[in-house]
């Protein structure tokens, strides 16, 4: 586990590498669900969406679309690498921009296409990897002198961070109201079901360019207030994060089989556990007052939330606070670090939207 000791060393050792203004690596693309969404819901028909205070309260220019109260994992670990501006979501990204990378998470969204459809549009992993087609279309003019060949070659030189599957428990495998997943397959059939899928998705990431992968683990949904809340218990529920190790065992052997068939790439995996302060002890109910009638879990809109929110592990019923999110951005900072590169990189700064959804 992670010590603050040691991620108090890896920033300096990040500033210092930063100095020249240039970041580490050229680009970075972001894949996943609503722990790293940063706008790409704002706009599609879905409760999935939290473009609304008290959402952003300690972000600098107020609600943005991020699931918590400030920054999310994918910021930190932006601002690690070296960037002077956050990576744009996919649904706003325009000329340049897109150069540096690109968000494309989306709230709701699973591994499979079917996750999360009782609450409206979404952006299904297959459906992200669409849209990181149109982007690397546009940037092969942009960068690539109208090859396909030389973006690729710019694309090997990024960080790809993908986090997925979190949905595919909590709203999928785990609401048989809605899905029949869990009479379908047991625990274990699921899992593997799941991983073969995402190894495909991966793969088809590495074709299109992609070199150097961090992959988040799935997190303990069981430990959630929500999960909790919907099994009526005042402690983890077992079923779940059962079921999620499983997901999570499989994920491990599928990165290093991934690593042994296509050498010339690299896949990590991000492990979501860390050691946090003692001081950050409120780790089961939600600093917001969560609404009964829209959203799963999410706050309710402009209500007041708790002032000691450094205190509090979860922001809503489902998502960590900016101070969990900064511990978790770090960590995996640290663990990415065989990516970083001191290179100084030469970037367009030419001009010029597509959007595939399943609003």
């Amino acid at each position: 586990m992670v010590t603050i000791t040691q991620i108090l060393v890896f920033l300096m050792v990040a500033t210092t590498l930063r100095a020249n203004g240039d970041p580490q690596v050229p680009c970075y693309f972001i894949f996943g669900d609503s722990l790293l969404d940063n706008g790409n819901n704002n706009r599609l028909l879905t409760e999935a969406k939290v473009n609304f205070p008290p959402y952003g309260i300690d972000f600098p220019n107020g609600p943005t679309g991020r699931f918590s109260n400030g920054r999310n994992t994918a910021d930190v670990i932006a601002q690690l690498l070296g960037f002077d501006k956050f990576i744009p979501p996919f649904a706003t990204a325009k000329g340049g921009e897109i150069v540096t990378g690109v968000n494309y998470a989306s709230g709701a969204a699973g591994i499979r296409a079917e996750t999360g459809q009782h609450l409206g549009g979404r952006i299904s992993l297959d459906n992200q990897i669409k849209n990181h087609w149109i982007t690397i279309l546009r940037l092969t003019f942009l960068i690539g002198k109208g090859s396909l060949v030389e973006t690729k070659k710019y694309l090997n030189k990024c960080i790809y961070t993908v986090g997925m599957g979190n949905n595919d428990y909590i709203n999928n495998y785990f609401l048989p109201k809605y899905y029949k997943t869990s009479s379908v397959y047991t625990p274990e059939q699921y899992a593997q079901a799941l991983i073969e899928q995402y190894s495909r998705q991966l793969q088809d990431l590495y074709k299109s360019g992609a070199r150097m992968f961090g992959i988040f683990a799935a997190g303990y949904s069981g430990c959630t207030p929500g999960i909790m809340n919907e099994f009526g218990m005042n402690s983890c529920v077992d079923e779940v994060n059962s079921a999620v190790m499983l997901f999570n065992s499989h994920l491990n052997m599928t990165i290093n089989d991934l690593n042994n068939k296509l050498v010339d790439a690299k896949f990590i995996l991000l492990d979501g556990s860390f050691e946090y302060p003692n001081d950050l002890n409120v780790t089961d109910t939600p600093c917001c007052a969560v609404s009964s009638t829209s959203g799963k879990g999410q706050c309710a809109i402009n209500q007041i939330p708790c002032s000691n929110r450094k205190n509090y592990y979860f922001w809503d019923a489902f998502h960590p606070t900016e101070r969990v999110n900064v511990l978790a951005g770090e960590k995996a900072y640290e663990t990415l670090s065989s990516f970083y590169t001191s290179k100084t990189i030469v970037l367009s700064n030419e001009k010029e939207t597509g959007y595939i959804s399943e609003a």
